[in-house]
C-alpha cells in the first residue's frame, strides 16, 4: 500500500459519511483489488451506522417489548453491532498510521505492553 495523490471515483450508492471516508482512503492509499472491497464494505457501514444514529436522535431510548415490557430500543444493540463490524473491516484493511513511521502490528504491540505496565503497576494485573 504506497501512498499516492490519486482518488478513485466513489461506488455507486454511498451516501456522503461513506464518500467521505473513500475519498480520504483513496486519495492517502494506492490500494488493491481486495482491499478496495473491504475499503467499500467500511464505508457502506459508516453510511448505515449514520442513518442508525438519526433514526436513533428522534426515537425513545426505550420502547415496548412483544409482551408490553420496556425493552431498549433495538436500534441501539444494532448500532453496537454495525460499529464492530465497521472496527473489524478497518482491522483487516490495516492501514498504516499515517502519522506514524511505524507498522501497525508494532504500534499496536507496544500499546499493548504500555497498557500490560500500567495494570500491574495499578493493582489491575494480578
Amino acid at each position: 500500500m504506497e501512498p499516492t495523490k490519486l482518488s478513485r471515483k466513489a461506488p455507486a450508492g454511498l451516501n456522503a459519511k461513506g464518500k467521505r471516508l473513500w475519498s480520504e482512503v483513496t486519495t492517502g492509499y494506492q490500494l488493491r483489488h481486495d482491499e478496495l472491497d473491504v475499503l467499500e464494505d467500511v464505508c457502506r457501514e459508516a453510511d448505515l451506522i449514520d442513518k442508525i444514529e438519526q433514526a436513533l436522535a428522534s426515537a425513545d431510548l426505550m420502547t415496548t417489548g412483544s409482551m408490553g415490557q420496556m425493552v431498549v430500543n433495538p436500534l441501539i444493540a444494532e448500532a453496537r453491532q454495525h460499529r464492530a463490524t465497521k472496527m473489524s473491516l478497518w482491522k483487516r484493511l490495516a492501514l498504516p498510521d499515517p502519522v506514524s513511521s511505524e507498522a501497525p502490528a508494532a504500534s499496536n504491540q507496544q500499546r499493548s505492553a504500555a497498557q500490560s505496565r500500567w495494570a500491574v503497576s495499578h493493582g489491575a494485573g494480578a
